[in-house]
């Protein structure tokens, strides 16, 4: 008999916050680790909103050298976007794969990616009980 989970919102703010410190904390709450009674494969995690992901920095020079690649499966498939130019176009995309590559590689990683919302600009309209910093 499976128990009922108490999920809560948690919001996390993206202005100059540094993309991959900020995804480790985010997968701690998407995948309930921080919780008492944590069991590794029952998805008891919480729900996450990111404000501002336009403001997400990178250390060092990877602003201008980080480059996103992704491969369609056919012959000369493949795409390839630096940091700067994904952050111009969709900043959320940014924090999604990486949040998507720390989760765990089992049937409970999308359940968990669903339960998380990223929003560009400072308004959510979504209600939040524990703000993170």
């Amino acid at each position: 008999m499976e128990k009922m989970v108490n999920r809560q919102y948690h919001h996390f703010d993206g202005q100059e916050k540094i993309v991959g410190r900020l995804a480790t904390q985010i997968v701690r709450v998407l995948s309930g680790r921080g919780r008492v009674d944590f069991t590794p494969h029952i998805d008891a995690g919480d729900f996450v909103v990111v404000t501002n992901t336009d403001g997400l920095i990178l250390t060092g020079n990877k602003a201008k050298l980080k480059t996103y690649h992704h491969y369609s499966g056919y012959p000369g498939g493949i795409t390839s976007i630096t940091f700067e130019n994904q952050m111009k176009k969709d900043s959320r995309k940014i924090l999604e794969m990486a949040v998507y590559g720390m989760l765990p590689k089992n049937k409970l990683r999308d359940r968990m990616m669903t339960r998380l919302l990223l929003i560009q600009g400072a308004e959510s309209t979504y209600p939040v009980h524990i703000e993170h910093n």
